[in-house]
């Protein structure tokens, strides 16, 4: 087994990483205060390329891999969760819709716009009744005419007051006993398209979640994205490919954590000497570099399936609630190692450990990532 990244990959992967550094560092601290969406950070990660990671050329895409993509993530997000949950939502969800399931005229369209930066994608899934049975969606459309009248809301859409565009799903009228869930693609700026206050978060405060309200809103017919009816199956698919990305955000979230940590367990001084110099210290380091290495090499497993055009959806479940209670415990044990100073906002670690708590709910809670591994282990009856 090959576990060496290629040289395309090392060189992107060193691109990201020095934007992150020298770009997305510096202002996060006051982002994450303010709540200010950086417009201008997110025009350079177009021109970079970062909005349309695994695309094709052919839409303004990069043109690269999956595992390219989880690379960007991970290096987003060990300094900025909010900037890596904007660029993971935009990619898997603004775009991965439209791309996987949209007729030629569709993509040729919108996919331009969104993987140039011109604009920003969304994803209206979740209602206040439908979360992780994300198929009890109440959201309405029916036919009229040569339009498509949708009635219903949203919650949780991340971008989705800034977004250009926005795929949402709607039930439709079906066979059988009544309803099917069908996706449609809403430009911002319809009529009767509208936006709640954005969400006060725990973390991603930077990061902008919005209620979205549809009243009567009129689309073309043509704005149905593949089949009446196949919503459903839509989302699952976009969900199994989403997951690598949450999962690569936890990973870097939880990799900021651990830099932080290995940095001021050499700098603090406690009776005589680094704090570094103690075994209780040592040991949570290597717990933390050790559970964050497992969840990396899970990640890049589901990416490089995905790339190979496998079945990945169950490595990616796996990548996603290993990566995501991983870093957790690792962003938990930073702030135990950096003490008093960890739990004030003048070290990072208090900021990543709020953020990090999205990842075991965003794109499926660990709970359902449970539920998506073992339904794979019974139904596969592989043997371990």
């Amino acid at each position: 087994m090959d576990f060496e990244l290629t040289n395309e990959q090392k060189l992107f992967q060193q691109t990201v990483r020095e934007f992150s550094d020298k770009v997305i560092a510096p202002e996060a601290r006051d982002r994450d205060r303010t709540h200010e969406f950086p417009w201008p950070i997110i025009k350079q990660m177009g021109e970079l390329g970062l909005l349309g990671i695994y695309y094709p050329e052919e839409y303004e895409g990069a043109g690269a891999d999956t595992m390219s993509y989880a690379i960007a993530i991970e290096e987003i997000a060990r300094n900025d969760g909010s900037l890596a949950l904007t660029v993971a939502a935009h990619n898997s969800l603004g775009c991965g819709p439209i791309y996987y399931f949209g007729s030629d005229e569709q993509k040729h369209e919108w996919l331009p716009k969104l993987c140039s930066g011109k604009m920003l994608g969304a994803f209206g899934l979740t209602e206040s009744g439908a979360g992780s049975d994300a198929g009890g969606t109440q959201t309405t459309a029916v036919l009229d005419g040569d339009q498509w009248v949708i009635n219903g809301s949203k919650i949780y859409c991340t971008s989705g007051r800034i977004a250009g565009v926005t795929t949402i799903t709607a039930k439709t009228p079906g066979r059988g006993d009544g309803k099917t869930i069908s996706s449609f693609i809403v430009p911002n700026g319809t009529p009767g398209y509208e936006y709640g206050k954005d969400e006060d978060k725990m973390g991603l405060r930077s990061s902008v979640t919005s209620p979205l309200y549809f009243h009567d809103v009129r689309i073309p017919k043509e704005n149905l994205l593949g089949d009446e009816g196949g919503g459903f199956k839509q989302f699952m698919q976009i969900l199994d490919g989403g997951r690598i990305s949450i999962g690569a955000m936890a990973l870097g979230l939880g990799v900021g954590a651990l830099n932080v940590a290995l940095k001021y367990a050499k700098e603090r001084v406690q009776f005589g000497q680094p704090i570094s110099s103690f075994q209780a210290i040592q040991f949570k380091l290597a717990d933390m570099a050790t559970e964050l290495e497992a969840a990396r090499w899970l990640l890049w497993r589901a990416a490089w399936l995905k790339d190979q055009h496998r079945s990945f959806a169950q490595a990616a479940a796996m990548g996603k609630l290993y990566a995501s209670e991983a870093a957790e415990r690792a962003c938990h044990a930073a702030i135990q190692i950096c003490g008093g100073m960890g739990y004030t906002s003048e070290m990072p670690v208090e900021r990543m450990y709020r953020d990090v708590r999205l990842t075991e709910i965003g794109e499926g809670t660990s709970e359902i990532q449970r539920i998506v591994i073992s339904r794979a282990l019974l139904r596969d009856a592989k043997n371990y």
